[in-house]
């Protein structure tokens, strides 16, 4: 019996998972770095010095971050003591087994795509949580803000419809049923096309 398929990976140049990782996982952090910069201001007027240094120590550590996954340095277990530290390392060392010798340590453009970008939001958040006293800072809160009043059409639109859905749902057949179904996934898929982390990349990139 055939095996899952290899996971998808950075390896593959040219493909989806190597363009995530060498150019929208960096842009992603360069972002961040930069919504830092701009509530430099309101750190100080905040937190006084302890909100400026904090804010020194976030950049540092997502320069840090940026400079380890553009040079394909080996992914690094998590530091900071939170509720899922542990799972995140237990995992880690899972990715490790199932390399050989010759490949060393799972790396950003070796180890399965999903996996690394996933990682580096979990290290971004760990970024935030070791400078207090911003720690409860959300880096994307403006941008899901953004986006969701941008949406806000579509969002009223589809809530319309799955509440006249429901109200007739019981006198469908079952094509009708298969129809509506196929309508909600579309519109799920719809939904993950919409992802930020991908419509601000490609947005943001040449055509």
């Amino acid at each position: 019996m055939a095996g899952p398929p290899v996971s998808l990976s950075a390896r593959d140049v040219g493909s989806f998972a190597y363009l995530t990782v060498k150019d929208r996982l960096p842009q992603i952090l360069t972002k961040a770095i930069d919504t830092l910069h701009r509530h430099k201001s309101e750190f100080f007027e905040k937190h006084g010095e302890k909100g400026l240094e904090a804010e020194k120590k976030a950049i540092s550590l997502l320069s840090k971050l940026r400079n380890e996954l553009q040079t394909d340095k080996p992914i690094v277990p998590l530091v900071e003591k939170f509720v899922d530290t542990d799972l995140w390392n237990q995992y880690l060392e899972y990715q490790q087994s199932l390399l050989n010798e010759s490949n060393g340590k799972p790396r950003w453009f070796l180890s399965p795509w999903l996996f690394v970008e996933c990682y580096m939001y979990r290290r971004i958040h760990e970024a935030i949580i070791q400078s207090p006293p911003i720690d409860d800072f959300d880096i994307f809160k403006e941008l899901k803000d953004q986006n969701f009043f941008e949406s806000q059409e579509s969002i009223i639109a589809l809530c319309t419809h799955l509440q006249e859905l429901m109200k007739a749902i019981e006198e469908l057949d079952e094509n009708q049923l298969k129809n509506e179904f196929f309508k909600v996934l579309q519109i799920s898929l719809w939904g993950n096309k919409c992802d930020l982390s991908l419509s601000e990349f490609w947005e943001d990139s040449p055509p």
